[in-house]
């Protein structure tokens, strides 16, 4: 990404904290603070990292594939890490490897994600339908336990018990069963990112078509659409309001490119706008 013209440009300081270190990184202390010297106009290129939040229902959605699925552009961050930790509990194995993701869901052989990894990143909740579209099981810890929080996962659970999913709260815990997952109308009063996403990925493997009223038309929600599409899904009004999902009877593995974050690219942009770069 051009930043302005020029070529003076100050090398990134490495990540200090561990929870972003790659493994077999060094350990490094937490900083205290970044001291910042301004008064100079900003130059150069930089690379954009891939977009977290597209990056997390793609690794989810892996689930609905058996196979090996190569993501690329993945950051490296305890997000990312978080989710392709929950992956392994379910018996995937996930490999990084310079920002490439590799996730191979063919002998995954459990439903559960706990508590003690989904209450450290909440968009570990997207593989509760994924597990209920392949396996008619699932029980995935509530984000914050027993405590919902300020973002309570509702539209979630509702979209998904209009597809015919049996689902109950137990000690903090969403238990899901469902024979078969079936198209519904869902419509959303209220516009949501995960939510969107949730009923899209399980939507892809359910009999007959669902419709989302009130879909999410972020760049993350276009993304997985993309992918999924890729992996023989049946979507159409991406980037709508009101998005189809046709139910097929199986999905194939992917390689695919997440795309850049659009707020660090936004960030560099308007530092090197206010700098006069």
């Amino acid at each position: 990404m051009d930043v302005g013209a020029g070529t003076h440009t100050q090398p990134h300081a490495p990540h200090a904290t561990e929870s972003a270190r790659a493994p077999g990184a060094k350990k490094t202390q937490p900083m205290d603070a970044l001291i910042i010297e301004g008064g100079r106009p900003l130059a150069g290129r930089v690379p954009i990292s891939g977009a977290k939040n597209a990056a997390l229902p793609v690794m989810a959605a892996a689930l609905l594939a058996p196979g090996e699925h190569v993501l690329r552009n993945v950051p490296s961050l305890a997000d990312t890490r978080t989710m392709a930790r929950v992956l392994e509990k379910l018996g995937a194995r996930v490999e990084f490897n310079d920002h490439v993701c590799r996730i191979d869901t063919t002998r995954v052989n459990s439903v559960e994600a706990p508590y003690d990894l989904v209450r450290t990143m909440r968009a570990s909740i997207y593989v509760l339908g994924p597990l209920l579209a392949r396996f008619a099981a699932a029980r995935v810890s509530l984000p914050g336990g027993c405590a919902w929080g300020p973002r309570p996962v509702n539209l979630h659970l509702e979209g998904l018990n209009a597809m015919g999913a049996a689902l109950d709260i137990d000690h903090g815990y969403i238990v899901g069963k469902s024979v078969k997952l079936a198209g519904a109308h869902i419509r959303h009063e209220t516009v949501s990112v995960g939510a969107t996403a949730q009923i899209m990925m399980a939507a892809t493997l359910a009999s007959g078509t669902t419709i989302i009223e009130g879909a999410a038309v972020e760049p993350d929600i276009t993304e997985l659409g993309r992918v999924l599409i890729a992996c023989g899904a049946r979507i159409d009004g991406l980037g709508t309001r009101t998005v189809s999902i046709h139910g097929v009877e199986r999905l194939q593995p992917i390689d695919c490119t997440i795309i850049p974050d659009r707020i660090e690219a936004a960030t560099f942009l308007a530092a090197a706008a206010i700098t006069g770069g």
